[in-house]
């Protein structure tokens, strides 16, 4: 749980600046939305394999394509 402190003469901008800046530390709006929507197993995997294609293809592409 992020918390931040606050000093005295602090603006709440300032404050709501650092905690959000916080939360993207600790990684909280990505573990949102990974749990936004249930995959099921097999949805995953053809997910995971497309990834995996689309990575290799990356791979052998030519970085220079002249």
């Amino acid at each position: 749980m992020p918390y931040v402190r606050i000093g005295d003469n602090e603006s709440f901008e300032n404050a709501l600046r650092k905690f959000k800046k916080q939360c993207e530390r600790e990684g909280i709006l990505s573990e949102i939305k990974r749990r936004e929507h249930y995959d099921k197993p097999s949805v995953k995997k053809k997910k995971k394999a497309i990834a995996a294609r689309k990575k290799a293809v990356k791979k052998f592409k030519a970085p220079y394509s002249r």
